[in-house]
């Protein structure tokens, strides 16, 4: 990889668990992309989820509007928009009144609808779901490149359809497509030439198709004309550091088995087998998360990277296993100590520390020269000055 730059986010479903109060809920995942916002994090993908009652946001837009009132800096994706579950004039038309509304920091991140039971309640067939993704993706990108549209689907009819408004960015916002376990999601990226987030853990095996879906991404893009680059190629991995190994686990204990509960008996893609006896233990010892020290996080990454080739965003997911102290004390170490690393923000001020360290003596004793000459300067012309003044 040729830029070597890796910038910062999160992936937020996002998960709270049902034994707390939802308004709050929301009102803490708003306050932690102002806390994220401040701490230079480059940017945020925020879920759609309808049922299941672990993942609460239902319109990602919505909440991305009202968050980008709230921040200043940070970029507010989508991540990501179920494409089945909308028309996609509708959706196109929304999301480039977002595009203008932040100014630029929206992002259109989308899937095909990761849980079963949100399909089934709007009578959708879930083998269809990723067809659908395809027919609607199709459109519109159309849409957003300015064209006059006109497909017939078995679920929708778009005629003579033109966006009113071009997008805020220019030539067109971002688009990203999520992509897990299947290559559905790399293939459509590729045909359009648009970003993926490879999404569903950061374990050797799970890296290892990623980056299978990766290549198929680069294969895909090339043969529809496009040149593809890993600084479009965003991964979601599960950390959680505090200044001690024993204080992160300690810490993680607050949501842990929450977490794994709800992927054991609501979600269809178990992130942690429903065997396993300790989830933390278990999350540790298989690589699936990194809970440890910075500089725990910033050996995890070095393997990400190095196993992969390269990607451009580390997202993080917004999980909610510590509480909501421990949560934002986690974020400001990964930022203070983590992310520079990735970052090369610090080598230029180490190399400039050396150089003086190095010439430390020389310096010293040039500076000592420099004091004394204004000393001797200076009483030469109070002698001078002396003596006019006796004559």
């Amino acid at each position: 990889m040729t830029e070597s730059y890796l910038r910062s986010g999160i992936f937020m479903a996002p998960f709270h668990n049902h034994d707390e109060n939802p308004t709050l809920s929301m009102e803490r995942d708003l306050e932690l992309l102002e806390h994220l916002d401040r701490l230079n994090y480059h940017e945020a993908w925020i879920g759609e989820h309808h049922s299941g009652g672990f993942e609460i946001i239902a319109c990602p837009e919505m909440f991305i509007a009202a968050a980008a009132q709230r921040t200043r800096h940070i970029r507010l994706g989508t991540g990501v928009v179920s494409l089945p579950y909308h028309n996609p004039f509708m959706l196109a038309d929304r999301m480039v009144q977002l595009d203008h509304m932040t100014r630029g920091r929206a992002m259109f991140g989308v899937g095909p609808g990761a849980l079963v039971h949100d399909a089934l309640k709007i009578g959708i067939d879930p083998g269809n779901q990723r067809e659908m993704m395809d027919e609607s993706f199709d459109v519109i990108v159309r849409l957003m490149r300015g064209e006059t549209v006109n497909k017939k689907t078995d679920w929708f009819n778009i005629t003579d359809a033109k966006l009113q408004l071009r997008p805020y960015t220019q030539p067109t916002m971002e688009l990203a497509v999520a992509s897990a376990r299947s290559p559905s999601g790399s293939t459509l990226a590729g045909k359009h030439g648009v970003g993926i987030l490879s999404i569903g853990g950061t374990a050797p095996a799970q890296m290892e198709r990623h980056t299978a879906n990766w290549n198929l991404y680069e294969e895909t893009a090339r043969a529809n004309g496009y040149t593809p680059n890993r600084r479009d190629w965003r991964v979601v991995g599960f950390f959680h550091i505090a200044e001690t190994r024993e204080q992160a686990i300690k810490n993680v204990q607050f949501g842990m088995q929450a977490f794994a509960n709800y992927f054991r008996d609501v979600a269809t893609f178990p992130i942690i087998p429903p065997e396993v006896g300790d989830p933390v233990q278990w999350m540790i010892e298989t690589g699936t998360a990194c809970i440890g020290t910075p500089d725990d996080a910033v050996a995890y990454v070095d393997r990400l990277m190095k196993g992969s080739g390269g990607f451009g965003v580390l997202c993080e997911l917004a999980q909610n296993w510590a509480d909501w102290e421990q949560t934002k004390r986690h974020y400001e170490l990964m930022a203070r100590f983590v992310h520079p690393k990735f970052q090369q923000s610090r080598e230029l001020l180490v190399e400039s520390y050396d150089y003086a360290t190095a010439h430390h003596v020389d310096f010293t004793g040039q500076a000592a020269a420099a004091i004394q000459k204004a000393i001797d300067r200076h009483a030469e012309q109070t002698g001078a000055a002396k003596k006019e003044a006796a004559e």
